[in-house]
């Protein structure tokens, strides 16, 4: 539907349509089959509340099934074929090891490739060298991204694991050069320290959790911590500052809530802010899995 009034932003679903090693093969019945690389992987999708598209035989036929247990992130795999782990797959030259851990996640979130792909066009287009903070980095694909660009990176994130691993798939994406400082450290923390520092950024990526606990303990909810954690951003935004990438997993608030928490930061610098949620399309039924919202802010 046509927005016609324009103080009402337009959501859009962004959906990668580059990867060539993942590939989300059908959805249903609260599951997704899913190939990453080799291997064909079953996950629980709540959201998927429809029938199942292809046969019976082909979804077991996937080599591994992820079994959840009573709590929200736990579970465990059952192995239905051999899989030998760690694996390694490739988006257009960046590339990530593949685990299946404990929980249902497996080192990567097939659906921010598009996050990974705008981001190195922001820093392209910026013709200068920029300071970019990854904020809640993970395994550091888009880290990846914005160093391949260009860009110097500071990479931080609250688990030893989680920053060993995106240093792993800096080397295997060829990166083992680019100027990245890695930081096990609390988000917040580390922004405190950067305020005191006056020392500023040109980009900064975010991508918070819905609930989790830093390496002191200390406890981190969404809708509690993330005005916060804007406000200490915006203090560390460079006098002129190129973009900002936000992903929220609180799915249960509308894009419209981090849309506007984002504006009311960059309001001085002009730009543009665009929401939405991030998605993936199963290819063989077209059913469409909302995964996150997104926030980004470009300064042209």
């Amino acid at each position: 539907m046509k927005n016609n009034n324009p103080a009402l932003p337009e959501l859009r679903l962004l959906a990668s349509t580059n990867w060539k090693d993942y590939e989300l093969l059908d959805t249903g019945d609260g599951e997704a089959l899913e190939r990453v690389g080799p291997y064909k992987l079953i996950r629980s999708e709540p959201q998927a509340i429809w029938p199942r598209t292809l046969a019976e035989n082909i979804w077991n036929s996937a080599d591994a099934v992820m079994v959840p247990t009573q709590s929200e992130y736990g579970g465990y795999w059952e192995y239905k074929n051999p899989i030998k782990e760690p694996w390694i797959i490739d988006y257009n030259g960046l590339k990530c090891e593949i685990r299946l851990s404990k929980s249902r996640h497996i080192g990567v979130f097939p659906e921010q490739a598009s996050h990974w792909d705008w981001i190195e066009s922001q820093i392209k287009g910026a013709k200068k060298t920029l300071r970019v903070l990854n904020l809640f980095g993970y395994t550091g694909m888009a880290t990846a991204a914005a160093a391949r660009a260009g860009a110097e990176v500071t990479h931080v994130d609250a688990s030893k694991h989680a920053v060993a691993w995106a240093s792993r798939n800096m080397d295997l994406s060829g990166l083992s050069k680019a100027p990245i400082r890695w930081l096990v450290e609390d988000a917040r923390k580390y922004l405190r320290r950067e305020i005191k520092r006056k020392s500023f950024y040109d980009g900064i990526i975010l991508d918070p959790p819905k609930f989790g606990r830093g390496p002191s303990g200390k406890v981190w909810s969404y809708f509690e911590d993330i005005s916060d954690l804007l406000d200490q951003c915006r203090r560390v935004l460079s006098s002129k500052p190129k973009f900002i990438c936000l992903t929220s997993y609180a799915i249960q608030a509308s894009a419209l809530v981090p849309h506007q928490a984002v504006q009311e930061i960059v309001k001085s610098y002009g730009g543009s802010v665009t929401s939405g949620e991030l998605v993936t399309v199963d290819s063989s039924g077209g059913h469409i899995l909302s995964h996150s919202l997104y926030t980004r802010w470009s300064s042209v």
